[in-house]
């Protein structure tokens, strides 16, 4: 039986369904993605009311992306957004038909995720963030700092497809400077302290994270480490300084999630994910934490600090 025009115009409206795979653990309501969470809602995309949001977390076990991906499928998703390079991975393992967009990730094109920046190709699109460059330039960052510096402990997540390329850049950059690296690869948080005791035993004086999602959310601990070697340390993310870290040279990923927002709208309103070109960071951030310069009694050089775009006191 045909029903009436005015019985079919009351189905309600299929709302549009985002996945969002982090390695973060935590909720929708407490997530250090909240600038692409307001860039969404800016747009009109709200939770429970004109869209539907899965907030799937691996609670720091990438291992544990592959069945989170496989319960994006399960629940019908219309686009995927990740925060890590192996979220991307086993997402796109997943699916080829579901567009995914990446909300910042280190090397998509040397990780094999899209065939270029310019056209991705295949269902990845995203913001790029350009790991292995910053990641020398904190090296000189540090030697700027610490002159003297001729030994230096290196955190590093090899299991993540960017963090080799990281190291290379590092090594490249401490044999123009004369440093010693001193390479430790953390799978787990419990790895943390064994590689701060390693360093110093080896005569560290100072310390490197690469830019991998372990270390932002153990940055309270990696921080509470250092501070207690008193090695003084550049990171990879500001929230690592707030937290107590010493300095971070990023790109301004605030302003990266925030546009990763739109790559979804776009999706959503009919865009192919192939046609929409991955964008890198124009804008960068130089972050100083005074008050734990004096724990370590440390003195910034003044060109530093008139370099820095914040300075925590």
């Amino acid at each position: 039986m045909v029903r009436p025009i005015a019985a079919r115009a009351q189905q309600p409206k299929k709302l549009p369904r985002l996945c969002f795979l982090t390695f973060d653990p935590g909720s929708l309501q407490s997530t250090r993605f909240g600038a692409f969470f307001e860039g969404l809602r800016e747009l009109g995309y709200v939770h429970g009311q004109t869209m539907t949001i899965d907030y799937l977390t691996a609670d720091g076990q990438a291992e544990r992306y592959a069945a989170l991906a496989a319960e994006c499928m399960h629940l019908g998703a219309d686009v995927i957004v990740t925060s890590t390079t192996p979220a991307t991975q086993a997402a796109k393992k997943a699916t080829q038909a579901i567009p995914i967009v990446m909300i910042g990730l280190g090397d998509p094109v040397g990780t094999g995720l899209v065939d270029s920046l310019a056209r991705p190709g295949g269902n990845v699109t995203g913001l790029s963030l350009m790991f292995p460059a910053l990641a020398g330039k904190r090296l000189e960052l540090l030697r700027e700092l610490v002159p003297q510096i001729s030994r230096v402990l290196v955190l590093t997540h090899l299991s993540d497809p960017v963090a080799a390329p990281q190291v290379k850049a590092l090594e490249e950059t401490a044999h123009s400077l004369g440093i010693k690296l001193q390479i430790r690869d953390i799978r787990t948080s419990s790895d943390l302290p064994v590689a701060f005791d390693a360093g110093a035993k080896e005569l560290a004086e100072g310390v490197i994270a690469t830019g991998e999602s372990i270390f932002t959310v153990n940055r309270a601990r990696m921080v509470e480490l250092a501070t207690r070697h008193r090695l003084p340390g550049v990171y990879h993310s500001r929230i690592v300084v707030e937290a107590g870290g010493l300095m971070a040279y990023s790109a301004v990923t605030i302003l990266q999630h925030r546009r990763a927002a739109t790559y979804v709208d776009k999706l959503l309103r009919g865009a192919k994910p192939a046609d929409l070109p991955i964008e890198q960071p124009t804008k960068f951030e130089l972050i100083i934490n005074l008050k734990t310069a004096k724990t370590l009694g440390l003195t910034v050089p003044p060109t530093l600090l008139a370099r820095a775009d914040e300075v925590i006191e």
